[in-house]
């Protein structure tokens, strides 16, 4: 199956009332874990490369590669998007949908709102013209990934309303109190601005910083009109968990597959967690 972009996907998911999840990919392992959750899940599933990782894995034409022949190599049957996480310019998201990514997300959330519509809207332009999709942000996410740093800031509604009518993005990630890496104490999302955004926008609404959510959150937020779910940090900690206790245990091994295969098991399964979790199984 070809790649796809998140429209169709998430506009579906938000009509029956589940989210798909963007699990970001860091290397081979992450790729090839999360495509096979999702051919095993039946569940279709959102790619996510942080321009960090994008670099880190040889460019965004490497991924766009190593994606495209695992899918191929795997029969891979279910809906594929390839997305840009926080997207950081024009220049980056245009770089990103030249190499065939199918999706990305312009985060320009710091400038102010006029300077976020301008440059949200030229990427609109540009990947719409293409057949990709678009995220944009309000507010600011807290915590850091990939050094992407961020104090919670919540977004507007009437912003997010007029950013929206403004720009013609496909989704809306609206700052409602997640953060990016690990929660220290508990998490406390603004469900009241999430219901409210949803009603004035109408767009499927995306939660960065999926981590460590309780279930019972995860299942309000998704009745709230959020049809995507961004999980990165516990995959990585669930891999790097039995790397270490392999490492631990056998001083002597030093052949990267003795490792990183197990690792990469452990990444298959916490993603298909995450998917009946946010019940895109059997829904590819």
């Amino acid at each position: 199956m070809p790649l796809v972009s998140m429209k169709e996907m998430l506009i579906k998911a938000k009509k029956e009332g589940y989210a798909v999840g963007q699990f970001n990919i860091n290397n081979l392992e992450f790729t090839q874990a999360i495509l096979l959750a999702a051919e095993e899940e039946k569940s279709p599933v959102i790619l996510g490369v942080s321009e960090g990782a994008g670099k880190y894995m040889g460019g965004f034409i490497s991924v766009v590669h190593m994606v495209k022949g695992l899918m191929e190599s795997y029969k891979i049957t279910v809906p594929v998007a390839i997305h840009l996480d926080h997207g950081s310019s024009f220049d980056k998201c245009k770089e990103a949908v030249d190499a065939g990514f199918t999706s990305v997300m312009i985060d320009a959330s710091h400038h102010p709102f006029e300077e976020n519509v301008k440059i949200t809207s030229e990427v609109v332009e540009y990947a719409h013209a293409k057949g990709v999709s678009v995220e944009a942000e309000l507010g600011t996410v807290g915590g850091e990934e990939d050094g992407v740093i961020g104090g919670i800031n919540y977004a507007n509604p009437q912003e997010c309303k007029a950013l929206v009518e403004q720009t013609a993005i496909d989704c809306l990630a609206p700052a409602l109190g997640s953060v990016h890496g690990p929660y220290k104490g508990e998490p406390n999302l603004g469900f009241a601005e999430m219901e409210e955004i949803s009603n004035l926008t109408d767009l499927p609404l995306v939660l960065h910083g999926g981590t460590g959510i309780p279930t019972k959150d995860i299942q309000r937020s998704i009745s709230l009109g959020t049809a995507k779910i961004n999980v990165n940090t516990e995959n990585q900690i669930a891999a790097t968990k039995v790397i270490r206790e392999i490492l631990e245990k056998d001083q002597k091994v030093y052949d990267p597959r003795k490792y990183l295969a197990p690792a990469r098991d452990a990444i298959k399964e916490t993603v298909i967690g995450k998917m009946r979790e946010f019940g895109s199984s059997q829904k590819a």
